[in-house]
C-alpha cells in the first residue's frame, strides 16, 4: 500500500521553496550594491553555493526526519548537547538585527501609502526615526507578548501578495521598452558582454554577504523532503527547480531594474525607496497612476507587520521550549499566565531597543541608517547558516551511522568537502561584509562607527550565548 503521507512531487517541492525563499527585495539590494555586474554574480553564487546548500539541507532533512528542532535537532543528533545549544541561540540572536530593522520597512511603507513619494527617508533625522521605531517595536513586543496570532495569518496572505508582486515587476520591468512607446533603456551598453562583468576587488567581495542573505534559509524546506514521493529522485529534482527559478527572477529582475535604473548612476535611495520608486515608474509607463505603489506598499506593510511579530515570538519560543536547564538559566525561562516567556521577552526587548538607538548616535542619515542595517543583517542572520554545514559536515564523518532516502553525495569524504566549503564561503562572506559600504575618505569617523557596530554587534549577541550557561550552572549549584 502508498504511503499516503508521501504526496507531493518535485513541482510542489520546488513552489513551497520557492515561496519561503524568495522575495523581491533580493534583487533591489543587490543591484543597489553592484549595479548590472550582479547579474554574473547571480550565476556564480547559485552554482558554487545555492545548490549544494539546498541538496544539503535535502540530506539532513531526510535523515532526521523525525526531529523536529530543525538545526539545533541536527547538531544534537551529530554533535552534542553543548553545540546544539549554541545553534539554538544563535538561530534567535541573529534576528536581533531583523527586528531592529523591520520598524523601518514599516515606516517607509506608510509614508509610500499616505503621501505618495520617497522623501522620508530623506528628510527625517535618523534620531527621529529610531525613536518612532522603537515605539513600534515595543508596541509589537507588548502585543506578541499577549498572543497575538491574527498578524501571522495576515502575513501569510501579504506574503503571497509580495511574491506576486515580485513576479509582476519583472514581467512589467523587462518589457516595458518593448511594449510602451516612449520608455528607453536607462543603462547603456545592456547588449555589451562587459556591462555584466564584475570587477573581482575588496570592494566587490563586501558585496557577497548580501548575496548569501538573499538565497539562504532553504533549511525553512527540511520538513518536506519526508513528504516527497520518491525522495531520492524527486527531491534533489525540485531543488534544482528551485535554484533555475531563483536564478530566472534573479536574472530577468536584474536585466529590469537596468532598464529602469542606470548601473552606472545608482540612486543612494535605491535600497529604501526602490520597490516602490520602480512601481511608480511602471504605473506611469502603463497608464494605471499609482496603483501599483499602493498595492506593494499595503503588501509590503502587511508582511513587515507580521514578520516583526512573529520573529518576536517564535525563535523565542523555538530556543527556550527546548531548553536544556544545564545551559539556559531557570529564570529565562520562565513561563506567565498567558504562556509568554516573559523574562526572554524583556532580554528580546532589550538587546533590540539598543540596536535601534545606538546607531542613530553616529549615523545622521534616516538612509544611510536604513542601508547599514541592512547590511549588518546580512552578515549576522547567515551565521546560522553555518550550523546547517557544521551538521552536515559531522554527518558525513560517521556517514556509516545513518540513513537517508536521499543523499546528496554517497562517498564520505566528498560530502565533508562539500560541507567544509560551504561553511568557509559564508564566513568569508560574513567577515568581509563588516566593512563599511561608504566611502572612508568622504566621511572617516561615519565609516569607523559602522565598523565598530558591524564587529562588535555579533562578537556581543554571540558572546551572550556563551555567558547564559555559566549563569545557569550557577544557579544549578545554588540550588543544591
Amino acid at each position: 500500500m502508498a504511503d499516503t503521507k508521501k504526496q507531493l512531487r518535485w513541482y510542489n517541492v520546488a513552489l513551497i521553496a520557492f515561496v519561503s525563499v524568495w522575495g523581491l527585495g533580493n534583487v533591489f539590494n543587490n543591484y543597489a550594491q553592484q549595479g548590472l555586474s550582479v547579474v554574473t554574480s547571480w550565476i556564480l553564487i547559485m552554482l558554487i553555493y545555492f545548490v549544494p546548500y539546498a541538496l544539503i539541507v535535502g540530506q539532513l532533512g531526510s535523515t532526521f526526519k523525525d526531529q523536529a528542532g530543525g538545526v539545533s535537532s541536527w547538531i544534537k543528533e551529530t554533535g552534542s548537547v553543548r553545540l546544539a545549544y549554541y545553534a539554538a541561540w544563535t538561530y534567535w540572536v541573529v534576528h536581533i538585527p531583523y527586528l531592529a530593522q523591520k520598524p523601518q520597512a514599516i515606516l517607509i511603507a506608510l509614508s509610500w501609502l499616505f503621501k505618495g513619494n520617497g522623501n522620508f527617508v530623506n528628510t527625517v533625522s535618523s534620531m527621529t526615526v529610531s525613536l518612532i521605531c522603537l515605539a513600534l517595536f515595543l508596541l509589537f513586543l507588548w502585543l506578541s507578548s499577549r498572543g497575538l496570532t491574527t498578524l501571522n495569518r495576515i502575513g501569510s496572505m501579504a506574503g503571497t501578495a509580495m511574491f506576486l508582486m515580485s513576479i509582476l515587476f519583472i514581467i512589467l520591468a523587462v518589457t516595458a521598452p518593448l511594449m510602451v512607446k516612449g520608455v528607453h533603456v536607462a543603462t547603456p551598453d545592456m547588449g555589451d558582454l562587459k556591462t555584466y562583468l564584475p570587477k573581482f576587488d575588496l570592494n566587490y567581495f563586501t558585496t557577497i554577504s548580501m548575496l548569501v542573505f538573499a538565497v539562504g534559509g532553504a533549511e525553512k524546506i527540511s520538513p518536506y523532503v519526508n513528504h516527497t514521493k520518491n525522495a531520492s529522485k524527486e527531491f534533489p529534482l525540485g531543488m534544482l527547480v528551485l535554484a533555475g527559478m531563483v536564478a530566472f527572477c534573479a536574472l530577468l529582475g536584474s536585466f529590469g531594474m537596468g532598464m529602469l535604473f542606470n548601473s552606472h548612476h545608482i540612486p543612494t535611495d535605491l535600497m529604501a525607496n526602490g520597490p516602490y520608486t520602480a512601481f511608480a515608474m511602471l504605473g506611469k509607463y502603463y497608464h494605471v497612476g499609482g496603483i501599483f505603489v499602493i498595492l506593494y506598499a499595503i503588501a509590503n506593510a502587511l508582511a513587515s507587520i507580521s514578520a516583526l511579530a512573529f520573529s518576536i515570538d517564535a525563535p523565542l519560543k523555538i530556543l527556550l521550549s527546548d531548553a536544556d536547564p544545564h545551559f539556559i538559566p531557570k529564570k529565562l525561562r520562565r513561563i506567565n499566565k498567558k504562556g509568554t516567556p516573559i523574562n526572554g521577552y524583556w532580554m528580546t526587548g532589550t538587546l533590540v531597543s539598543i540596536l535601534i538607538i545606538v546607531p542613530a548616535l553616529g549615523i545622521g542619515n534616516m538612509n544611510e541608517l536604513y542601508k547599514w542595517l541592512l547590511n549588518l543583517n546580512s552578515v549576522v542572520m547567515p551565521l546560522r547558516y553555518l550550523w546547517v554545514f557544521l551538521a552536515y559536515y559531522l554527518l558525513n564523518r560517521h556517514l556509516e551511522n545513518y540513513h537517508a532516502d536521499y543523499m546528496l553525495v554517497k562517498n564520505k569524504h566528498a560530502g565533508m568537502m562539500i560541507g567544509g566549503w560551504c561553511f568557509f564561503f559564508t564566513a568569508f562572506a560574513c567577515l568581509l561584509g563588516m566593512l563599511p559600504k561608504i566611502s572612508y575618505l568622504s566621511d572617516p569617523g561615519t565609516w569607523w562607527f559602522q565598523m565598530g557596530l558591524n564587529v562588535l554587534t555579533p562578537m556581543v549577541l554571540l558572546a551572550l550565548g556563551l555567558i547564559l550557561p555559566f549563569v545557569a550552572r550557577r544557579n544549578e549549584m545554588a540550588v543544591k
